[in-house]
């Protein structure tokens, strides 16, 4: 049946159309007017996310967000998507709050954060995990802090020929991309204890056009790694 919080404003308006459905295995999003598209879920179980759970704490991201470093860090994901690099930091012992302003996003990742609690394969990660729909720029104005804000905001596809990942596609449909994302920096330096590390493709420039104090390079994105005024010691 359609869930109560079915289409985003302003959608039908630009041709989109997209309803949120109690399917067999959670939370469904549906993009009705691309009937090609299977339904989007929010799955903290799947296979990628166990095999980047496996590589430990040597990989980018935890690297970037210093786990190997800082003993069970705060996490804010301040642009979580549909949660996946939140949820692989605290299965690998962060403890993240994931914070996304797309309501139907927001509602799939309530729906999977219900079921991780729920499954003992994942329950444990699933204890250090809040979600909260909302925006991140006015949670990021209030008293609270972070030892690590993590950001991941979308990017313009370089190619106008070549689609991106479909669940990319569609988040950019819901949002229209992130238009606002430059400003998210110093905020989010002002909340960060030890670090804000921001997710980029490798070809992206910096955001903000600000330098990051360190980078971590992949094949395909990197992590810039700014540190506030004053760090933590």
């Amino acid at each position: 049946m359609s869930h109560p919080q079915d289409t985003a404003p302003g959608d039908t308006a630009r041709g989109f159309s997209f309803v949120l459905v109690d399917g067999a295995d959670g939370l469904e999003l549906q993009a009705r007017h691309r009937p090609d598209f299977k339904p989007l879920r929010c799955d903290w179980r799947d296979a990628e996310i166990r095999r980047r759970i496996a590589a430990g704490k040597q990989q980018l991201l935890a690297r970037a967000i210093g786990l190997h470093k800082f003993k069970s860090p705060t996490v804010l994901d301040a642009t979580a998507g549909l949660g996946r690099d939140g949820f692989v930091l605290a299965a690998l012992g962060a403890q993240v709050t994931m914070i996304e302003r797309q309501p139907l996003f927001a509602a799939l990742l309530a729906d999977a954060l219900e079921r991780a609690r729920a499954d003992p394969l994942t329950q444990a990660a699933a204890q250090r995990v809040g979600v909260l729909a909302g925006d991140a720029m006015a949670q990021m104005g209030g008293a609270q802090r972070w030892d690590v804000v993590h950001l991941d905001p979308m990017y313009p596809h370089r190619d106008k020929h070549a689609l991106p990942q479909k669940q990319m596609q569609i988040l950019r449909e819901l949002t229209g991309g992130d238009p606002d994302a430059d400003a998210l920096l110093a905020p989010a330096l002002a909340v960060a204890i030890r670090r804000v590390v921001v997710k980029r493709p490798s070809h992206a420039p910096f955001l903000g056009g600000r330098e990051p104090a360190f980078q971590l390079k992949g094949k395909q994105a990197r992590y810039d790694v700014y540190l506030p005024a004053t760090p933590a010691s």
